[in-house]
C-alpha cells in the first residue's frame, strides 16, 4: 500500500476518461457532427442521438449517425468532413464539469499520478488537455493508430507503462459502458460517474457498483 505525508492512498494512479467524466463535450460533438452530415447531403441528428451514438471513436460515431445502409464512400467523406470540422471546432461549447479542475489539482497535491485515456481523436485529447488542465496530466492518451480503441485494455496499459504503476494501485473513473468494459477487460478498480453520457440504471445493469455524484465524492473510494 502506498503512504504520501503520513496519509494512507489505496491507489497511485487516477485514470480518467474524458468526454461525460471530465469535459462536457456533446454539444460541440453534435455540431461537428451536424455540419459533416450537412455537407454530405445527409439529415441532421439530434443531441440526444449524438450523446447515444459516442463512446467508441469517431468512426464509429459517424457510422451510427448516417442513415442505415449509406454507401462506404460517403460514410469515408463524412468521416473525413467531421475530423476536419472538429480539429478546428472541438473547443467551443466545450468545458470541464464543475468541480473537475478543483479536485485534479487537489488529487495532485495530495500526491495522486493522473492520467487520461480516451477514445476521443488523439489530437483533441492532447489539444484539450492543454487548454483545460495545462500540467495537470502525467499521461493523455487517446485514440491513435498504434493501440486498440477501448474497450480493449491497450490505452490503459500504456498509461500504465508510462507512468511505472502495476493495475492494482490504479483505478479507472468513467460514464459509460465502454469504460465499464475497459476496466473489466484491464482487469482494474472502476469507478463510475453518474453524470456522464451513459443513465445510471443502465449502468448498474451491467455490472457497476461504485458511483460518485460530484467530484469530490471520489474521496470515498481512493
Amino acid at each position: 500500500m502506498y503512504v504520501k505525508k503520513g496519509n494512507t492512498m489505496k491507489y497511485k494512479l487516477i485514470i480518467f476518461d474524458m468526454d461525460g467524466t471530465i469535459l462536457y463535450t456533446l454539444e460541440d460533438l453534435t455540431d461537428c457532427m451536424n455540419y459533416a452530415l450537412t455537407e454530405n447531403g445527409l439529415p441532421e441528428r439530434t443531441m440526444a442521438e449524438v450523446k447515444s451514438f459516442v463512446g467508441n471513436g469517431i468512426r464509429k460515431l459517424v457510422e451510427r449517425a448516417v442513415p442505415e445502409n449509406t454507401d462506404k464512400k460517403t460514410v469515408d467523406n463524412t468521416y473525413e468532413s467531421f475530423k476536419k470540422r472538429y480539429r478546428n471546432f472541438c473547443n467551443v461549447k466545450t468545458k470541464p464539469y464543475d468541480g473537475i479542475n478543483e479536485l485534479i489539482l487537489e488529487l495532485k497535491k495530495k500526491g495522486y499520478l493522473t492520467a487520461v485515456v480516451s477514445n476521443k481523436a488523439d489530437f483533441a485529447v492532447q489539444d484539450l488537455c492543454k487548454d483545460y488542465f495545462p500540467g495537470l496530466f502525467d499521461c493523455a492518451i487517446g485514440d491513435r493508430e498504434d493501440i486498440r480503441k477501448k474497450p480493449y485494455p491497450d490505452g490503459v496499459e500504456l498509461a500504465l507503462k508510462t507512468l511505472g504503476v502495476a493495475k492494482e494501485d490504479a483505478v479507472y473513473v468513467g460514464d459509460s459502458d465502454v469504460d465499464f468494459n475497459t476496466a473489466k477487460n484491464a482487469n482494474m478498480d472502476l469507478i463510475m460517474v453518474d453524470w456522464g453520457f451513459r443513465e445510471r440504471d443502465y449502468l448498474e445493469s451491467l455490472g457497476a457498483t461504485r458511483f460518485i455524484s460530484k467530484p469530490e465524492d471520489i474521496y470515498k473510494y481512493i
